[in-house]
């Protein structure tokens, strides 16, 4: 029997419930509530059945639109907003009505966006389907598209009216997305819970699985990470009031600047999980030779990242056509890069500025490192769903 699901509090401006468990779909309608008269259901359009089936829960309570969405980046364009409020101005949705998404990161973000542009703002209720929708992209609020320039730099603040996390949805989930998902668990164990990172290095890889208690603590513990982080700077306005020194929200970004780089390159055909993974591992060897943190915290990045698989090194971009698409990274200032770096385990702090030859020495050490990041060929793509 699977243990009771845990509810995760948001208490900010505008306060929701994250809730965690297996077989928690029934929730979804509780923290839609009794107000909306029509849900749109924006699903990635491989999550077919599911979508059918949670559908089949909320037609008992609401008149249910269903929109498949195209599968993952794919998703987050503005053609694909635009044709999603059509379908909802058809249908007649009013500001009493409501949104619920399900799938990974890309669709809560879409979802999300509008939800927030629709009569300038609607209710949202995210149920993420894959470990990193769970763990980041459902959490605080952010929704977004991309452009030709970047990754996600159109978008809005937009909390949800709540988040269902049904771990059961991982169960088909093929192991490199969940292997994926991990880079974005690890990197809150470097930015703010260390036990995170202890629990990854004195657990078997192979016993991280859906149903493994390890994995729901790894979720919990990083949900629990982000709302603190956005509770305290919910729009990233710089820094928090309790924590002097500490960049607010842009924490979240660790290890972001180079994994948006790198994605944009690949043509967003690359895990979001596993660039980030690389991009920790970049920004640690940054802080590294800028003297912020000392060479055992830097080793212990790629250590943990491989030992789960995640990838720690990439060479398929040139690093000039890398330090263009940083420049335009929504953190930069003016012409002024920013990256997150460590000043010590879990001490976030922005370094401003950095000589270009200390981001291209730390390139030149990504470059060399294995296991590497691959596009769609991965060996890893094919592999079965978890056991």
């Amino acid at each position: 029997m699977s243990a009771p699901a845990r509810t995760i509090a948001v208490r900010g401006a505008s306060p929701y419930d994250v809730v965690v468990g297996r077989d928690v779909l029934d929730r979804v309608a509780d923290l839609l509530g009794d107000g909306p008269t029509r849900v749109a259901l924006l699903f990635a359009g491989e999550l077919g059945e599911q979508a059918q089936a949670l559908a089949e829960r909320l037609v008992e309570r609401y008149d249910v639109l269903a929109l498949g969405l195209p599968d993952a980046e794919q998703a987050k364009t503005a053609a694909v907003a635009a044709d999603c409020w059509e379908a909802l101005g058809e249908r007649g949705f009013t500001r009493s009505d409501a949104v619920v998404t399900l799938g990974g990161g890309a669709t809560t973000d879409l979802g999300g966006f509008v939800a927030a542009s629709w009569l300038r703002g609607v209710r949202v209720v995210h149920v993420p389907s894959t470990l990193l929708g769970m763990v980041d992209a459902a959490v605080g609020g952010k929704t977004g598209i991309n452009t030709a320039a970047g990754k996600n730099l159109v978008g809005v603040f937009h909390e949800p009216a709540g988040v269902v996390c049904d771990l059961a949805l991982l169960d088909t989930l093929p192991r490199a997305d969940l292997v994926a998902g991990l880079g974005e668990v690890l990197k809150c164990g470097f930015i703010a819970d260390p036990e995170i990172l202890r629990l990854v290095e004195t657990t078997d890889p192979a016993d991280l699985t859906p149903t493994s208690p390890v994995l729901r603590e790894l979720v919990e513990r990083a949900i629990a990470v982000k709302v603190d982080v956005v509770v305290a700077d919910l729009k990233e306005t710089g820094g928090r009031a309790d924590q002097p020194g500490h960049p607010g929200r842009e924490a979240l970004n660790y290890g972001h600047t180079l994994a948006h780089a790198i994605e944009r390159a690949e043509g967003y055909a690359l895990r979001h999980g596993d660039a980030v993974a690389v991009g920790c591992v970049f920004v640690a060897e940054l802080a590294r030779r800028t003297g912020a943190i000392d060479d055992a915290l830097a080793d212990r990045h790629r250590d943990v990242l491989a030992r789960v698989g995640l990838p720690v090194g990439y060479a398929g971009a040139d690093f000039e056509d890398l330090l263009a698409a940083m420049r335009v990274d929504k953190k930069a200032r003016g012409s002024q890069l920013r990256f997150v770096v460590l000043g010590g385990l879990g001490r976030p702090q922005v370094l401003a500025g950095p000589d270009e030859a200390d981001l291209r020495a730390a390139y030149d050490v990504v470059r060399g490192l294995q296991p590497t990041l691959v596009g769609p060929g991965d060996p890893r793509t094919d592999e079965d769903p978890q056991p």
